[in-house]
């Protein structure tokens, strides 16, 4: 104020920034030390200041580590019984699988150390037994994955070599960031040793933590693949079979509940090696595992064509590529590959490969359900889902193993958007005791509720026979029916082989007593040609009992035409649904 005569205690306007900064520090906190006249004090030097300050030695450490698990030992048991047998190292495997330069692994430092002590909170690694489980991301032909893969040579992939917590962490991951996830198993991956109990000092009842994330995956639509590169027991055969899709090396895979030594005390099954219990001629023909490879880059190419017709996850739309196959093709091979004496056979995968884009189809199951052929294919660069009755098995009968096959690709169809295009030709369900005591008509209901209960799109093309319950489920799961037949068509309650014979039982046995054995089977051959002009397919169109039949050799522009408008009208939608959750496709 003016006229205040009291001393200021501000700042002087002369003093240095740094003299204000002392006097503001004095007035929070004075200090009691003695001036120190100027004098800088000297400041006692400690083993943390020996520390770089760029962190470099935990670095060093890191790398160090990350430098032994990715080196391989010649010396060590495990990796020499590796190559022994035939088989790439994990680390190999690796490479092989991804696209080059795109390896980025999580975890690259767990396992068991060997540290020395240097000094003062100093310390340096002299041994490194890595966790028996190479996990991370990568690419395959540039699509972003997650990939787990076995260590063999440590521990035999036994789970209690390695970290659980880093499989099911990847298992998450997948969920999370909705990416698919590659398995490459090789070993028990699980905790199925005896030796735990001594190390641990007790024993556990058996933990399962991480299939919850699995059946969450598979029914999301995340792609879960699958590879069997080496003896797949217990924990690790079921973490590959519960994949969308499986694959198995036939030089080297075997997959079992439990090895020859406990199969030997349980069944007294002597000699077995891993090839007689669980090899490929056992499990690629029985459905336990979809297809055959003839090693592990043959395994490895498979898996990169699976994932090429898959979505990243149930919520988008399966990836379209480009296409210099015309769409509007005609083929005359398909104007006469239908026999006309209907007692002979035809080869039903070159109607799929005639009509797909040129070698795009993909054979799932080839050497199981052999009477049902299913598959991935494109029209046009957009992928589809395949399925064809077998006429040169069993003449196309639907029995127990293809109704499994049929049911488990629709599923696999429906949760990953994939339309449906199958090519019709069957005369029903399998018949005789072999058929029923291997329960075919209760595998074929499973297949009547999975086709009812799916809702991918699906387009039917009628080459020849439709022939009882069976050709109804496949024919009559939509409505309205998107179908259409060729020339070839030939459909009824019942073949006439056999049929007319029933329906008209009295008025044969009738003739046949009246007036002879050969006067029944003139009345037989009456009969059938009546009937045979009845069953021109023509009729069942006048009366509108088929939509319509087109010329075999233009089939393919009639699918990629129906195909074009799905995937600009319909799965758009669909995905909406899947996102909103008012669509939840079940597979498992």
């Amino acid at each position: 104020m003016a006229g205040d005569d009291t001393p200021s205690t501000g700042p002087k306007p002369t003093q240095t920034p740094t003299e204000r900064l002392n006097q503001l520090s004095n007035h929070i906190s004075p200090s009691t030390e003695p001036p120190n006249n100027g004098r800088k004090r000297r400041q006692k030097k400690t083993a943390q200041s020996d520390l770089p300050a760029d962190y470099s030695d935990i670095l060093g450490q890191l790398s160090t580590l990350r430098k032994i698990a990715a080196t391989p030992d010649p010396k060590h048991r495990g990796y020499v019984k590796q190559k022994e047998a035939g088989k790439l190292w994990v680390r190999e495997r690796v490479e092989h699988l991804l696209d080059a330069g795109s390896f980025h692994e999580v975890g690259s430092v767990s396992g068991t150390v060997e540290w020395r002590k240097m000094g003062p909170e100093r310390e340096e690694p002299v041994g490194f037994v890595p966790s028996n489980n190479v996990q991370g991301f990568g690419k395959l032909r540039g699509r972003k994955i997650v990939f787990t893969a076995d260590d063999f040579s440590i521990r035999a992939g036994h789970a209690d070599g390695a970290l659980m917590d880093k499989t099911i962490y990847m298992e998450k991951l997948a969920i999370a960031l909705q990416l698919p996830i590659i398995k490459l198993v090789d070993g028990s991956s699980g905790g199925g040793s005896v030796t735990t109990i001594k190390s641990t000092g007790f024993s556990y009842v058996p933990p399962l933590p991480s299939f919850t994330q699995v059946i969450q995956q598979l029914n999301m639509g995340i792609p879960n693949l699958g590879a069997v590169l080496g003896p797949a027991i217990g924990l690790g055969a079921a973490r590959v079979v519960a994949c969308h899709f499986s694959v198995m090396a036939g030089d080297i895979g075997s997959l079992f509940n439990a090895g020859p030594n406990v199969v030997k005390n349980a069944t007294f099954e002597e000699g077995l090696s891993f090839t007689d219990l669980g090899g490929p001629a056992m499990h690629c023909t029985n459905g336990t595992i979809d297809n055959l490879a003839p090693d592990e880059k043959g395994c490895f190419e498979q898996i990169r064509t699976v994932l090429s017709y898959l979505p990243d996850c149930g919520t988008k739309i399966p990836p379209v590529i480009p296409c210099d196959d015309p769409i509007d093709r005609t083929s005359e091979t398909l104007r006469t590959i239908i026999p006309r004496k209907r007692e002979r056979m035809y080869n039903p995968r070159k109607i799929i490969t005639e009509v797909v884009d040129r070698e795009s189809f993909f054979e799932i199951g080839a050497l199981w359900g052999t009477t049902a052929i299913v598959g991935l294919a494109r029209f046009g660069g957009m992928p589809v889902g395949i399925v064809s009755m077998n006429c040169e098995e069993n003449a196309g009968a639907l029995d127990a193993p293809s109704s499994q096959k049929l049911t488990r690709h629709l599923k696999l169809l429906d949760v990953f958007n994939l339309p449906l295009i199958q090519f019709i030709d069957i005369p029903g369900f399998a018949i005789g005791t072999v058929a029923e005591r291997s329960a075919t008509m209760r595998h074929g209901v499973n297949l009547t509720a999975t086709y009812y209960s799916t809702t991918m799109p699906i387009f039917s093309v009628i080459v020849r026979r439709v022939y009882g319950v069976a050709g109804g489920i496949m024919l009559d799961c939509r409505d309205p029916r998107m179908r259409v037949a060729w020339p070839s068509g030939n459909w009824g309650s019942l073949p006439l082989e056999g049929g007319i014979e029933v329906g008209h039982a009295g008025e044969l046995r009738r003739v046949e007593r009246e007036k002879g054995k050969e006067a029944r089977n003139s009345r037989l051959r009456e009969l059938e040609e009546e009937y045979r002009t009845l069953m021109n397919p023509v009729r069942t169109a006048n009366a509108f009992g088929v939509e319509e039949i087109i010329d075999p050799g233009v089939t393919r522009r009639v699918c990629a035409e129906w195909l074009a408008h799905v995937y600009e009208r319909l799965l758009p939608e669909r995905v909406m649904r899947r996102v909103a959750g008012t669509l939840r496709p079940v597979f498992a």
